[in-house]
């Protein structure tokens, strides 16, 4: 099993350049970066969308900008996959999310990893004059916009929410078709019907989400559209880092677990790497 590490990377954590470093260095497979734009103070909406979570971490609105960090880390890494996890493909525009995509894809030699998700925070989107319940459809056409932009040399694209005329747009991305496109999401039929129609793979979060119930709908999903579910990779964010753990994952598919990094200092994110460390060999 592949195993990548993944943090919030703030100005109280240790910084993206050096955790790319010592994340390569120790081996692992990737490092990913989620991302919030802001969040805004009134916290209408609870962490996750979900009712009874506790207060929101901050490291939620310190968050660096994923595509600058992960571009600084592709300047000094050589090997490591860079990951998002997750993009809010819906709250950005499409025409500029497919070159930050491509254009990191380029200059790391093909080494991106698309983790797309729909995103729960309303008053977040809100800022973004976006609709809460058009996410979804938004983000399909979006995705399916970046498409046409990484692999025709002139693009178009006409949908419910997007009119785009024809157009050039360069870089394209090194990996051909393109970036591997993953769904993080919970494991509902609408999720992975979007999954078996326009991603690469499924990564949900581990304790969060039912793996074998989505693995059950993404099946059925793949069967309306004619697709082998064997072409979808499976991955988990939020791995717990115990062998026992990462074996039970295994038995169902899983080739990609991502263990956490909390919001810690260098020394303490080094050490937490070590241990972690210890599953690459075990």
């Amino acid at each position: 099993m592949n195993i990548g590490i993944m943090i919030f990377p703030t100005d109280k954590s240790i910084q993206p350049i050096e955790l790319a470093k010592e994340v390569e260095a120790r081996g692992f497979e990737s490092l990913w970066f989620p991302e919030h734009s802001h969040i805004p103070t009134s916290r209408a909406t609870p962490w996750g969308g979900f009712k009874g979570m506790p207060d929101l971490p901050e490291e939620y609105w310190r968050a660096h900008d994923q595509f600058v960090a992960l571009g600084a880390c592709a300047a000094v890494t050589e090997k490591i996959l860079l990951g998002t996890g997750i993009t809010l493909v819906a709250q950005r525009d499409p025409i500029w999310l497919a070159k930050e995509v491509a254009t990191l894809d380029y200059i790391s030699k093909g080494r991106v990893l698309l983790g797309v998700g729909y995103g729960w925070c309303r008053e977040e989107m809100a800022n973004h004059k976006l609709n809460f319940k058009e996410r979804r459809s938004i983000l399909r056409e979006n995705i399916l916009l970046m498409k046409e932009l990484w692999t025709k040399e002139e693009a178009s694209f006409s949908g419910d929410h997007i009119q785009f005329d024809e157009s050039w747009a360069w870089p394209k991305p090194v990996q051909k078709p393109h970036p591997p496109i993953l769904m993080g999401s919970a494991g509902d039929s609408r999720a992975m019907a979007h999954t078996a129609e326009f991603c690469d793979g499924w990564m949900p979060i581990g304790g969060a989400h039912d793996i074998k119930g989505g693995l059950e709908k993404l099946s059925s999903a793949c069967a309306d559209v004619g697709r082998d579910p064997k072409t979808l990779s499976l991955g988990v964010f939020g791995a717990k880092a115990k062998p026992d753990a990462l074996e039970s994952l295994a038995e169902l598919g899983v080739t990609r677990a991502v263990l956490p990094l909390p919001q810690i200092g260098r020394d303490k994110a080094l050490k937490k790497l070590d241990e972690y460390g210890d599953l690459l060999s075990s």
